[in-house]
């Protein structure tokens, strides 16, 4: 008689939020977060003084205030997308061969409690989804970090299978043209702006393949030299969307916004290109977001708060957020197929 196969868990992994609007849990969560040495990769001391001493202290009240303008009853978007994207997700698989946790890189739930759940249910693979489109090293390559920091301390560790990046994956191309579609039907706009999280430039660079990457026009395509570039991927997402959109290249803008310190980040800035399209006389923008598939401070209120007073301020006069991927059913559908494609 053939013994019955264990079944394969998935951890679906983002990257975290503040328990409280409280100051001092969202101080908590930046010190977390912040010292992360694949965040911020200085050597181990100076990240300590600069978290501890400079931003923790003086960023988190101001944090704490941003954080109060996109809380809801359920709490943190960013949190309670992720978990309605399990529930979905999992209704999505045979439940005869999967199990389905979440787990964030930073605070609660904890990537150790997703995994313990799993372990619970004596799975015999995992698979794990860091919940961002492009790789990077301060986020999927966190992730992968924590993952096996924790599991080489199991005394039996199951098959791990890691999802990288899916920046082209078809489904979730298709999510973000639907999206932008349901809003371009409404009015025409002038450009078509793509904002993605930034990094330093450092990062970049050190993940350069044989010295290729030059933070330039070797972003222009996208291919085994910088598969991994995290620049080429922000590209690649933006050209994928607006041809199955059917936008024209020169009616596109990529841009890096988030940037802390002064070190150089990835350019172009967000809030320097806004400023320059209204000086140029464009009056109507959509922006995306692709770096984040669930709405959260950096989309909510950087994007469609911040960006957009700072575009109307300088003579624009509409500016749209297309809303991220949250829980919609192409997106369901885009990470069932990443998923069973694992298995």
């Amino acid at each position: 008689m053939a013994m019955n196969k264990a079944k394969t868990g998935v951890l679906l992994v983002n990257l975290g939020t503040p328990d409280s609007t409280e100051t001092s849990d969202v101080r908590k969560y930046l010190r977390e977060f912040l010292m992360d040495p694949r965040v911020i990769d200085i050597p181990f001391l100076s990240r300590w003084m600069l978290i501890n001493f400079i931003i923790a202290p003086f960023r988190a009240p101001k944090s704490a205030h941003e954080y109060r303008k996109l809380w809801t009853d359920r709490g943190s978007p960013l949190l309670f997308h992720t978990v309605d994207l399990r529930e979905k997700l999992t209704e999505k698989l045979d439940p005869k061969k999967y199990v389905v946790s979440i787990g964030m890189r930073y605070q609660s739930p904890s990537i150790e409690s997703g995994l313990e759940e799993l372990r619970k249910e004596k799975v015999g693979k995992i698979i794990v989804l860091p919940l961002f489109p492009q790789y990077a090293s301060a986020s999927t390559g966190s992730v992968i970090d924590k993952v096996m920091e924790i599991a080489q301390g199991w005394q039996i560790i199951p098959e791990f299978s890691f999802i990288s990046n899916f920046l082209d994956h078809p489904q979730f191309i298709a999510a973000w043209a639907e999206r932008g579609n349901a809003l371009i039907k409404e009015r025409d706009y002038d450009k078509i702006l793509f904002s993605y999280h930034g990094l330093p430039e450092r990062q970049i660079l050190k993940g350069s393949v044989g010295g290729y990457c030059q933070l330039g026009a070797c972003c222009n395509k996208y291919g085994p030299s910088n598969t991994y570039c995290y620049r080429a991927q922000c590209f690649e997402t933006t050209r994928l969307i607006a041809a199955e959109m059917g936008i024209p290249e020169e009616k596109t803008v990529n841009c890096f916004q988030s940037r802390l310190g002064k070190d150089p980040w990835v350019k172009p800035y967000t809030d320097e290109v806004i400023t320059e399209l209204a000086a140029q006389g464009v009056k109507k923008v959509l922006a995306f977001s692709p770096a984040f598939v669930a709405d959260c401070l950096e989309t909510t209120v950087e994007v469609a708060g911040e960006y957009r007073d700072k575009f109307l301020e300088a003579g624009g006069e509409e500016w749209d957020l297309v809303p991220s991927l949250n829980s919609e059913n192409i997106w369901v559908e885009c990470v069932k197929d990443l998923v069973e494609s694992r298995a």
